[in-house]
């Protein structure tokens, strides 16, 4: 029996040269117990076969039960999967990092579980490692999955070459696993999140309104479709709004909250921020003010070209002109104006939510 190596890490700030440690290992096929917030696993090359054949001779796993693959990234999903369903990206940004495994269609043939912990001595080591990373719970099948170091080192002692204990997990239950390769999407395990939770986003609708600098167009449309959101009862759309500006953490001007503080709606507290591409790829409807906020969304996910569309559409109009007007440095008047098309184009969109 070879002799395992142990070393305690500050959970908090990990000393690197362990984190270096760990990643070498796994890196040139050994295998590591690293700590997580739901439970202890054990990390292996998901590229070595050696390393993935000794994972599953020491935990007694059947080889046709596929191990999952921890990432640190939310769209490192894309580089496992061949096809990511809205619902996925939306359980994703609510609940990554943490207590989620989600199960899609592989690149190759079957399917693949994804999970990013939220650990951050887990998260280092999947950083520092340049493989992908297999994370099976450190405990034999069968048994329970262990929380904190003494239980996963007790059966695992000269099994793996390096054990990292980080103290207790923080939340000591394991993730929920959601089946997405199956519509509709199906909870094949509840773990730390309760399935009428993951239910519950499963079914909110998300409407993302694009415009320049997320300081005036956008924030009015947000605030009116929220409001009318409320009167109607409903919680289940999310509503969003961003700018395809690269700042971000502005106000909304000075006009845009005057007008909408008239109609009871206070956006004080609005912050700017700019559309990425994890929140266009969770949203089902996104409605922007001007053709260029088109071409700049299709650039970051050329996939959701279908759930695109410029607002001013559904605005009973007579004008050829389907984009609203920037009306940055122009006077209330204009401003009353963008309005009064935004709230009539918002209207009819709530009424086809």
């Amino acid at each position: 029996m070879n002799k395992t190596k142990i070393v305690k890490v500050d959970p908090v700030n990990p000393e690197e040269y362990i984190i270096k440690e760990a990643s070498t290992v796994i890196n040139s096929g050994g295998l590591v117990i690293i700590p997580t917030e739901t439970v202890y696993g054990i990390a292996a090359s998901m590229l070595n076969k050696k390393a993935l054949d000794r994972l599953y001779e020491i935990k007694k796993r059947p080889k046709d039960k596929p191990f999952s693959v921890i990432i640190g990234d939310k769209l490192k999903i894309e580089e496992f999967s061949r096809s990511v369903p809205i619902s996925a990206y939306k359980l994703v940004d609510k609940f990554w990092p943490g207590p989620l495994t989600i199960i899609l269609k592989s690149k190759d043939k079957g399917t693949i579980g994804i999970r990013m912990p939220d650990n951050e001595i887990a998260l280092k080591i999947i950083s520092s490692s340049s493989v992908p990373i297999a994370c099976p719970s450190a405990n034999l099948s069968g048994l329970e999955a262990p929380i904190d170091f003494q239980g996963a080192i007790k059966d695992l002692s000269g099994k793996v070459d390096l054990a990292i204990d980080g103290g207790k997990a923080k939340i000591g239950k394991e993730s929920s696993i959601v089946d997405f390769s199956v519509t509709p999407p199906k909870v094949v395990r509840v773990g730390a999140i309760a399935e009428d939770i993951i239910n519950l986003e499963l079914n909110k609708k998300t409407v993302l309104f694009v415009c320049t600098g997320n300081s005036c167009r956008s924030v009015m449309a947000e605030a009116l479709l929220r409001k009318i959101m409320r009167e109607k009862g409903r919680s289940d759309v999310e509503v969003l709004s961003a700018g395809i500006m690269i700042l971000g953490g502005l106000s909304a001007t000075e006009h845009t909250c005057d007008i909408l503080l008239r109609e009871k709606m206070d956006v004080s507290e609005h912050h700017s921020q700019r559309a990425t591409k994890e929140m266009v790829k969770k949203s089902d409807l996104i409605l922007v003010m001007e053709r260029r906020h088109e071409e700049k969304i299709l650039q970051i996910a050329p996939e959701v070209k279908n759930r695109v569309f410029l607002l001013k559409e559904f605005a009973k109009i007579d004008d050829s002109d389907l984009n609203i007007i920037d009306p940055i440095g122009k006077s209330r008047e204009f401003y009353e104006g963008t309005y009064e098309v935004i709230k009539e184009a918002v209207q009819r969109v709530s009424n086809l939510i």
